[in-house]
């Protein structure tokens, strides 16, 4: 199962130099890396990120995090991927752009 994780361009260019990405602010803050699986991407992006261009979908594999992914009630009552380490790049499926639309982020899952 994939689970993924939006970035600004920046915190992708600085996970692609510095090899592991520790977390955006947000991870920093509460202790864990957030992300979504494909059925909550969308709502997180708008959540989020509303109206933000440069964002990134980051796609990772869930089973590679074993015990550091922990599924946790989060918005809705639904269950969030929320991984407790950090993660290097060369875990990275694959990452694309995620363009601004109408005021909409498209997700290309592929």
């Amino acid at each position: 199962m994939l689970i993924y994780k939006i970035l600004t361009a920046d915190q992708w260019a600085a996970w692609q130099s510095g090899g592991t990405f520790t977390g955006a602010p947000v991870d920093l803050a509460d202790g864990y890396i957030h992300t979504s699986t494909a059925a909550q991407a969308q709502e997180t992006a708008a959540k989020h990120f509303a109206g933000q261009g440069g964002l990134i979908l980051v796609a990772l594999d869930a089973d590679r995090f074993g015990d550091a992914l922990k599924w946790e009630v989060s918005r809705g009552d639904a269950l969030f991927p929320h991984v407790f380490r950090d993660i290097a790049l060369s875990e990275v499926i694959w990452a694309r752009p995620m363009p601004l639309v109408d005021g909409k982020h498209v997700l290309d899952f592929g």
